[in-house]
């Protein structure tokens, strides 16, 4: 087996290509029920942490705050979501989810978890734990490594 070839070196090449094709799949599955790759990401990531400001969730969601502002707009005049301005900084305002925001955020996390369970049929609950285990200690070293290496964090 030539160094090229072994499991270490096709890892960053096999999960990229997974990753886009996971997230092309699940897309194509989301869209056919209304839901938009733009939209739900944002609701799902203020479930986890509701009541951030702009900037947090944009970088939880990895997109540019300018860009998310007219999401969060829509997704506000749709009654999902809520401004309210921030107690520890006057000036800011948290992003909150409305009732209606977490019934949707249901719905979202109800039809991943279909999509999921069919796409991982095959693997066993310790296939899936060790998998996850595994990705959560790499995304731990990739953000100590953006955190550290990142010429904008260091400013």
């Amino acid at each position: 087996m030539s160094k090229f070839n072994t499991p270490r070196a096709r890892f960053g090449l096999q999960f990229s290509l997974i990753a886009r094709q996971w997230r092309r799949v699940m897309q194509t599955h989301l869209s056919s029920i209304g839901l938009t790759d733009t939209t739900w990401v944002p609701l799902v990531h203020l479930s986890e942490c509701d009541g951030i400001t702009l900037k947090a969730l944009a970088l939880r969601v990895g997109v540019d705050s300018s860009s998310l502002v007219r999401v969060i707009d829509a997704l506000e005049r749709e009654g999902l979501v809520a401004r309210k301005r921030d107690a520890a900084d006057g000036r800011a305002k948290q992003i909150l989810l409305t009732r209606a925001g977490q019934r949707r955020v249901k719905a979202i996390r109800t039809e991943l978890s279909r999509f999921e369970e069919t796409l991982m049929v095959d693997l066993s609950d310790d296939e899936v734990e060790t998998m996850t285990s595994a990705l959560e200690r790499l995304q731990l070293k990739l953000d100590d490594y953006e955190n550290n290496n990142n010429p904008e964090s260091s400013s």
